[in-house]
């Protein structure tokens, strides 16, 4: 499976940046947006201002296995990388 990835920037609550990639199936920056909003929603993390300016388009490339079953399942993978829990 081809994932597109997009590269995310956000404030937390606190101040704090959270870095993170919303993965997904198709190339959507509305989608991807959509997505990283439902997920910071789930962490405690909703009032987090997210557009197509902190969420963008990086590359796209083929996915690992649960990577592609939770894309399956959800419509979007997050890979978390600096200041998410």
């Amino acid at each position: 499976m081809e994932i597109h990835v997009y590269d995310t920037y956000v404030k937390a609550k606190d101040g704090h940046t959270m870095h993170f990639d919303v993965f997904t199936a198709v190339k959507d920056n509305q989608k991807a947006v959509e997505y990283a909003k439902q997920w910071l929603t789930s962490i405690g993390e909703g009032d987090a201002t997210v557009t197509s300016r902190e969420c963008s388009f990086c590359h796209s490339q083929g996915a690992p296995a649960n990577v592609a079953d939770a894309i399956n399942k959800d419509g979007y993978y997050i890979y978390k990388m600096e200041g998410c829990r």
